[in-house]
């Protein structure tokens, strides 16, 4: 293999027509390629979000490649914000120096942007806004969440899919034709599962497997996928997906769902007790007053996630989960209470009724604190301040 470069390099396509997947960027049609056929020195600077693996540098480097200007690299993880203005300063006086007709424009690739701080993105606003440079920058995170809102407003927002399973079969193609290797079927069905959609991963996995053998066989990899490593980033964009998944599957009271999820978050190295938190939490929010157990079920689950630990205890949030899952749902109380925080933020500290108040001294009895209170009034007794008299909030037909 030349140099020992990763197999991802190896094929990493040099022209749109050879990118396989994303078509709704790059096909005949797509987003990208409608850009590079209309006027070319007019071309916007980008974000691409999207999973790893599935061509946001290749794309890149292809687009500098057709504008045909100067084309330089950085990652957030190591670049420094020193470095970015240095860059831009020389941009700058290749300006002053040379007629705008002649320079070449630049085009700068900066991957995972979410890295960079809010300061260091600030260096990027001035080049993009004048048209120093044009920006690509790349994220496997949500841009509405890492990247700031001026930088947003300057830059198109382009969406990467990951790839599909007929996608990645394509690009297994490519290696066997390139490296002259045959790679199993039941071996193409292991990689692809394993790579998360991730082509990168894929062709790192072909990679190992080759180094002795041109027959990619199912037991060899296998070997190789000794354990999976789910994409699970328990600060990003992923984590938030699964627990929201999972969360919403048991509402819609699908225990098949809710334990899928499960599964995938304890696998990926969630910490048990914070499934077992959420469950606690949604077993006042959401079951609530259709079944006041669930609560004693949840807490008894996170208890016994706090004593006995992983991985058995995944077994407890098994059991809790398909419980919550199953049982009735009745979000009452929960939006009694909001709409009662809402009157509270409104008018701030009403009156309390005087028969409500304590009367521990002769003055208090005397102006009326405690006047006509009884031990178990009757509930339709106003309790409430004046001024909310009659207030409803607690409607237990209204439960969603």
């Amino acid at each position: 293999m030349e140099n020992n470069k990763p197999l991802a390099d190896l094929l990493r396509p040099k022209t749109i027509n050879e990118v396989i997947g994303q078509k709704h960027l790059v096909g005949t049609s797509g987003f990208i390629t409608r850009l590079l056929n209309n006027n070319k020195s007019t071309f916007p600077s980008l974000i691409f979000w999207g999973p790893p693996g599935v061509g946001k540098t290749t794309i890149a480097r292809i687009i500098a490649n057709e504008l045909d200007v100067e084309y330089k690299e950085y990652s957030a993880v190591t670049a420094k914000k020193s470095e970015l203005v240095k860059e831009f300063e020389m941009v700058k006086k290749q300006e002053n120096l040379f007629d705008q007709k002649a320079k070449k424009q630049k085009l700068i690739f900066l991957d995972e942007i979410h890295r960079f701080s809010k300061s260091q993105q600030d260096v990027l606003l001035s080049p993009v806004e004048s048209g120093q440079i044009i920006l690509i920058a790349a994220t496997t995170e949500n841009p509405s969440f890492y990247v700031i809102s001026p930088l947003l407003s300057r830059c198109q927002v382009l969406i990467f899919n990951p790839f599909s399973e007929e996608e990645l079969e394509q690009v297994l193609t490519r290696a066997e034709k390139l490296l002259k290797i045959t790679i199993e079927d039941k071996a193409k069905q292991l990689i692809i599962s394993a790579s998360n959609y991730d082509a990168r991963t894929a062709l790192n996995i072909v990679q190992q497997a080759t180094r002795h053998d041109k027959i990619v066989t199912a037991q060899e990899t296998e070997k190789i996928i000794s354990s999976t490593n789910l994409r699970y980033d328990k600060a990003g964009e992923e984590h938030y997906n699964t627990i929201s998944a999972f969360i919403k599957s048991m509402r819609a009271s699908n225990p098949d769902a809710t334990l899928y999820y499960m599964a995938r978050m304890i696998e990926s190295g969630e910490d048990p007790l914070f499934i077992a938190r959420r469950m606690v939490v949604f077993a006042s929010e959401d079951v609530g007053m259709a079944d006041p157990k669930a609560i004693m079920v949840a807490t008894s689950t996170f208890q016994a996630c706090q004593q006995i630990g992983p991985p058995e205890c995944q077994i407890n949030l098994a059991h809790c989960a398909s419980y919550m899952a199953k049982a009735p749902k009745n979000r009452s109380s929960y939006n009694a209470y909001f709409k009662a925080l809402e009157d509270v933020k409104k008018y701030g500290n009403l009156p309390v009724p005087l028969h409500l108040r304590n009367a521990p001294t002769k003055l208090m009895k005397d102006i009326g604190y405690g006047k006509g209170y009884e031990a178990y009034p009757d509930k339709d007794k106003n309790l409430l301040p004046d001024k909310l008299k009659g207030k409803k909030y607690f409607d237990e037909k209204n439960n969603r």
